[in-house]
């Protein structure tokens, strides 16, 4: 795992020492995702600059130093992420006769591209990853990442020069870098408390969208070259409701726990320690399983434990590791451990970030790295086997309401709002207006968006701009499913996962030199997920039913049968109690004139009402205090 950065000028000749400087001053930025070593890699006729810092993974050795060129010496690489098939690659390769410096995945990845091409080498690797290739024979920049979005990449123009980073960081750096904060991405942020892709918190910058390429040819319009993909989830998704597996459910299971198994098993590899974060819950708990059943000494596992009632899994992950034999790590962390991180979230996210969850993922990854350099997780059950509880309830709400005529929803939510005080507070007539609301959405897609969005009306809280429309508005373009249930699953995989829940682990982990693995996203798995059945995934109102069929072959049912906790603090009460002076302070309705960029009557309203305890709106809140406290850090 590492940071890549660099850069296309097309301006004017500029001295080779003047380009490895700048390129450098972006790497620098970087250090935290790549301790272990750097390089950069230039070429003053074209303007091109590849920087590169390095966690070492595997062959630790200089022969895995970046960027690297290609035996001959075509293809220049800056390369973050892990390819985990790249023995077969290199054994595709063997009548190539070439002569390999040593055993990296970032060297038969090289070679595969100088073999079949930039696209048909992605195509072919599993993996995660965000890469720079410099073409020298066509003198053209491709950009690339993962299927899944695991790895980030962002990119942008500033004049005639193409900034390209793993973080924001780096991009701001060049002294090019010109960009005006984007209040439509700042508005569609308080909506969800991330920033939707391909969208930055800066105009004229974005994110690669996952699973595409985006080649620039020295001399091209850079404001005109789009991202093109090379895999995508709507086709996998259609194609699997067109032909899905019909199995029993004995083979299905069968099937999934031998591929699952091999996800596991590549991401085991590393010349490093390497563990897992377990909490407890049916994702962590089943590759940690797969692991240890795979393994002939006992895994390494993390946990942190909080004394809040409610926000505690460390005794059920405490159980899970005895029964599975594995060398647990729980540390207990106190409420200032966990506030003591928060001056810290708008340097390690980067760009505006309100998942409140990333302070606990923030404190694992600390505790994690004390022992181990690789750390694999459970992330993307939920996506992929329809593990929210938002999809139950969502369900239940259409089928009981969405077939009443749209002037009969109508007029219920107006019957509703006119029993409810529009200043009364409370937990009961805020759910009642959240029902009237509800009664209003059209379709199932406007109900749904509208269940995962904290600021309902952005463009009154963020004078000035205008909502760009998003995934979650654009039901034309979902794929063509069999339920609704599915369609959730595919506007989460497509917009929540790569830009809230990988983001957060992205960030924490990478924040202090870990690489975190996601087995449970393995390309192949993703690809047979969107193949079973939806009654595999969801049975007698059961989540994730063939998950946990895999997983009683490993744990006992009681010891994860239990009510889905989730991974979090209790920012309510830390708002009300230690964190009220920082909170006071950022929220300030003087502050907020200043700085312009939200309403200060519409903030203090839920602020006080907060304070007051008539309405819980710590979800609103943090999305204003962590722009705040990021626009404090990066342009106060």
């Amino acid at each position: 795992m590492c940071g890549i950065a660099g850069f296309l000028d097309q301006r004017a000749t500029i001295a080779p020492e003047r380009l490895d400087s700048l390129a450098r001053g972006m790497a620098v930025k970087l250090t935290h995702r790549g301790p272990d070593d750097d390089g950069v890699w230039t070429d003053a006729r074209d303007g091109i600059a590849l920087a590169h810092r390095r966690l070492s993974i595997l062959d630790l050795s200089p022969a895995g130093h970046q960027p690297m060129v290609s035996a001959d010496g075509r293809y220049v690489l800056a390369f973050n992420g892990e390819i985990f098939n790249h023995s077969s690659l290199r054994a595709e390769l063997a009548d190539k006769h070439i002569r390999y410096r040593g055993h990296s995945d970032t060297e038969a990845l090289l070679e595969a591209i100088a073999r079949f091409g930039i696209e048909q080498a992605v195509q072919r690797s599993i993996g995660m990853f965000a890469l720079a290739v410099w073409d020298r024979a066509e003198r053209t920049l491709t950009l690339g990442r993962d299927r899944l979005g695991i790895k980030p990449l962002y990119y942008g123009t500033s004049g005639r020069t193409l900034l390209f980073a793993s973080e924001l960081k780096a991009v701001r750096a060049h002294p090019a870098f010109d960009a005006p904060i984007d209040r439509n991405a700042l508005a569609l942020f308080t909506q969800h408390g991330y920033i939707p892709g391909p969208l930055t918190i800066y105009r004229g910058f974005r994110k690669l969208p996952p699973g595409t390429l985006l080649t620039i040819k020295t001399g091209a319009d850079l404001a005109a070259v789009r991202p093109a993909p090379y895999w995508s989830l709507r086709e996998i998704a259609e194609r699997g409701r067109r032909y899905p597996l019909r199995h029993g459910s004995a083979e299905l299971v069968e099937e999934l726990n031998s591929l699952l198994s091999e996800a596991v098993r590549m991401r085991m590899e590393a010349d490093v320690p390497l563990g897992a974060f377990l909490s407890g819950g049916i994702d962590s708990t089943l590759v940690v399983a797969l692991m240890q059943a795979q393994s002939s000494t006992p895994v390494r596992t993390f946990t942190i434990g909080f004394e809040e009632t409610g926000y505690d899994e460390a005794p059920y992950a405490r159980q899970i590791a005895r029964h599975l034999g594995t060398e647990h790590v729980e540390c207990y962390v106190a409420a200032q451990d966990a506030q003591a991180v928060i001056p810290a979230l708008p340097d390690i996210y980067d760009e505006p970030f309100a998942d409140s969850s990333q302070i606990p993922t923030v404190l694992v990854s600390r505790i994690t790295r004390q022992h181990v350099t690789v750390s694999l997780s459970g992330d993307g059950g939920d996506e992929l086997f329809a593990g929210y509880s938002r999809y139950a309830f969502s369900r239940s709400f259409w089928r009981r309401f969405g077939w009443l005529p749209g002037p009969v929803r109508s007029a219920a939510a107006k019957l509703i709002r006119s029993g409810v005080p529009a200043q009364a507070g409370g937990y009961l007539p805020r759910k009642l207006r959240t029902l009237a609301t509800l009664l209003e959405r059209r379709t199932p897609g406007a109900m749904y968006a509208l269940l995962n969005t904290h600021w309902k009306s952005p463009e009154e809280l963020v004078p000035g701009a205008e909502l760009p429309p998003t995934l979650h508005d654009r039901e034309d373009g979902w794929p063509q499913l069999a339920s609704f249930t599915e369609s959730m699953m595919y506007v989460d995989t497509m917009s929540y996962l790569p830009d809230d829940i990988l983001t957060k682990v992205d960030r924490a982990s990478m924040s202090v030199g870990l690489e975190a693995r996601v087995p449970l996203l393995d390309h192949r798995v993703v690809e047979t997920a969107w193949k079973l059945p939806l009654e595999m995934k969801v049975r007698d109102g059961q989540s994730k039913w063939i998950l946990r069929r895999v997983l009683d072959r490993y744990v006992p049912r009681e010891l994860v049968e239990r009510p889905k906790v989730g991974f979090g603090v209790p920012i309510d009460s830390w708002l009300r109690g230690p964190l009220r002076q920082w909170a006071d302070d950022l929220l300030s309705p003087g502050r907020l004139k200043r700085d312009g960029y939200f309403s200060p009557s519409l903030v203090q309203e839920k602020w006080q009402e907060h304070l007051s305890r008539r309405t819980d709106w710590h979800y609103y809140l943090w999305d204003i205090l962590m722009f705040q406290a990021w626009l404090d850090r990066h342009h106060g």
